[in-house]
């Protein structure tokens, strides 16, 4: 039994909505301890004594305790390529953009790890897409991985990812109910702008809803939804569907604004998402603070065109932003019950911020909430706790640990091995170099105006960005 004490701290804890789709509250707990019994909470209190001499104290004094943050769409392979789109759009992104599994595992997250049969390059010199899109080894590892459920004592759950619902209807019932059949957690897909000439998509919220293909009992996260018509809001939840806004890339890209703050019923089916750490930070208290400013000035935007000003700030809140990346994300991902906020009998996954570090002091003092939304970094968090175990403690990361011998035979890596942040780092860097070789030898000139021509985009509805 593993014992483990958050003492003196200020909590931020969630409570209920008085209506179904009601607004959740926030209480702040000053003062208070909280204790972990292996992978859960067990006890929220003013006091809590240590319950034997083996049991583990974090004093909390000057620090902020809160339930760990939810990222509903992140692609996780992207490391290497960091840097390479600061000043790039989607058509950019798309071509010059996979082995997750492993390192999730080990990393020790909380993960849906949604494996995505994706287009494929047959060859570079000259451009080539391959015109397999459901190869039959992709969807024979989908089902084995499937079947090595639970992962990492069931911290890491299979999904699928598809964007390929431009498919007919004969094909596409079938392949969702087979996948189905394999015990997928989770269903995410892409959907952009309407309008957008890159990619071209249609509604996948209408092509599942119309088709009944998905379970109602998996969640389904729809990332993106720039633009989302009125006729999408009511199928969201009959489909059992989330929206995921990723305000970092969509603002640059060009794939529409995020819509997580557009309309009450949009803001409580929405969670928030990292999407491309290749092009921007892995920060979900970013994203809540992005999300959150890029609304309230468009709004004073129209508003000052008007002739008028708002008098005060009643629904973009700063505790609203805060839903989104933890209770409203954990909804999303149907695990509300398990994860997003701090409560006895949930899954103990706990961040510990410092309350005086140069971003938070004095903020922290007045309203935690906001110190967290408007003004801190991941530098500010002190220590991280994933199902009852700390992976974070002083600032520090923890060494990333093993490999699940459930996935040993599917996934390359070594089990039971200890690796520290260091010799990730410095294998991480190594491995950019070989990339960075490989990017050297293609044509993208080529590679450019092959992908146009797959993608029916018309130049000329290409211009001149910012």
């Amino acid at each position: 039994m593993r014992l483990l004490l958050l003492q003196n701290g200020t909590l931020v804890i969630h409570t209920a909505p008085s209506a179904p789709d009601g607004d959740y509250g926030i209480k702040i707990l000053r003062n208070h301890s909280l204790l972990v019994r292996d992978d859960h909470i067990i006890d929220i209190a003013a006091s809590i004594d240590p319950p034997s001499p083996e049991t583990t104290i974090i004093e909390c004094n000057d620090k902020i305790i809160t339930p760990g943050l939810v990222d509903t769409h992140h692609h996780v392979w992207q490391t290497q390529l960091k840097g390479r789109h600061a000043n790039e759009m989607l058509l950019d992104y798309l071509y010059t953009a996979n082995a997750a599994l492993h390192a999730t595992l080990v990393s020790g997250i909380r993960s849906f790890f949604c494996y995505t049969p994706t287009f494929r390059v047959a060859k570079f010199n000259p451009f080539e897409m391959n015109s397999d899109l459901l190869p039959d080894w992709a969807m024979k590892q989908l089902e084995e991985l499937c079947k090595s459920q639970p992962i990492g004592d069931d911290r890491v759950k299979i999904g699928f990812g598809c964007d390929y619902l431009f498919l007919p209807k004969e094909i596409l019932v079938p392949l969702f109910n087979k996948v189905k059949s394999w015990g997928i957690k989770l269903f995410t897909t892409h959907y952009v702008h309407p309008n957008n000439p890159v990619l071209h998509t249609t509604s996948p919220i209408a092509t599942v809803t119309d088709y009944n293909i998905l379970a109602p009992s998996i969640p389904s996260i729809i990332s993106h939804a720039n633009s989302l018509p009125v006729s999408d809001i009511s199928l969201l939840q009959s489909a059992n569907a989330s929206l995921s806004s990723t305000p970092d890339t969509e603002l640059q890209m060009g794939v529409g604004s995020p819509v997580c703050f557009s309309s009450p019923d949009i803001y409580n089916h929405s969670s928030l998402g990292i999407d491309c750490h290749s092009n921007n930070g892995a920060s979900i208290a970013t994203q809540m603070r992005l999300a959150l400013q890029y609304h309230r000035g468009t709004v004073n935007e129209q508003l000052l065109k008007e002739g008028k000003n708002p008098s005060k700030i009643t629904s973009a809140t700063v505790e609203k932003a805060f839903h989104l990346g933890t209770i409203l994300g954990a909804k999303a991902v149907g695990m509300e019950k398990e994860i997003g906020s701090l409560e006895i009998g949930k899954k103990a996954d706990i961040l510990v911020w410092d309350a005086l570090s140069p971003g938070m002091v004095c903020a922290a003092e007045h309203d935690p909430v906001a110190a967290i939304v408007m003004h801190s970094s991941p530098r500010d968090i002190e220590t991280v706790i994933v199902n009852g175990e700390v992976r974070k403690e002083k600032g520090v990361l923890k060494p990333a640990r093993g490999v699940d011998p459930q996935v040993a035979g599917l996934i390359s890596g070594e089990e039971e091995v200890e690796v520290p942040w260091e010799t990730v780092a410095g294998h991480l860097v190594e491995s950019r170099k070989k990339v960075q070789a490989r990017i050297e030898r293609i044509d993208f000139e080529g590679v450019r105006e092959g992908y146009m021509k797959v993608l029916g985009v018309d130049k000329e509805n290409l211009v001149e960005g910012y």
